[in-house]
């Protein structure tokens, strides 16, 4: 009774925070959203008593969340209002729900197929984290080690880009000066 009720809740908030994180034209309150959603789906790991994943889940995922959320403060002005093009509501809906569909079939396909087997299957004399130790560090060792400089990359490219900038700070200029820097900025955009 418990799992289900903890399952429903926890379903409810997490379509809630990435409906937010898709919907709103902040991005401050996107990414919070986007964070919040991420960890929310956590909690379904900790329902299934995969404790290891779900901390992963949050240190990596969310943690990973913020950086996404400190290279969008990096790299855009958002305190610039942005106006969006609006297509066609037809097309867009369509798209959406053909992608909906496509989303369902592929989790659902390998649910209801009745030849599928496990290629690492649990092993019941070691725990959770033993296993996914083992099939991260052997086998998926190398794409670890790439994903993990490929980050590392893109956090010190972010550093070296968004440091062209940092001789101006808009909380110790005057409201003419932030004036006429946007001034500026719109020039060079227009030229």
């Amino acid at each position: 009774m418990f799992e289900a009720i903890a399952f429903y809740l926890f379903a409810f908030l997490t379509i809630a925070m990435f409906f937010i994180a898709v919907t709103t034209s902040q991005a401050l309150y996107a990414l919070t959203a986007l964070a919040a959603g991420m960890i929310f789906i956590s909690a379904f790991f900790f329902i299934l008593d995969a404790d290891f994943l779900g901390a992963i889940q949050i240190v990596v995922y969310s943690g990973a969340v913020m950086a996404l959320y400190a290279f969008g403060m990096m790299f855009f002005d958002t305190t610039r209002e942005v106006k969006e093009k609006r297509g066609n509501a037809l097309i867009i809906s369509g798209l959406s729900i053909l992608s909906a569909v496509l989303v369902v079939l592929i989790v659902a396909a390998p649910m209801v197929a009745t030849n599928i087997t496990a290629s690492y299957p649990v092993n019941p004399a070691l725990g959770n984290t033993q296993d996914v130790g083992m099939i991260l560090f052997t086998k998926y060792l190398v794409p670890f080690e790439v994903a993990a400089v490929m980050l590392l990359v893109a956090m010190i490219a972010g550093i070296v880009l968004a440091g062209k900038k940092m001789d101006l700070s808009l909380t110790l200029m005057t409201e003419a000066e932030i004036i006429d820097m946007k001034k500026d900025q719109n020039k060079k955009v227009l030229s």
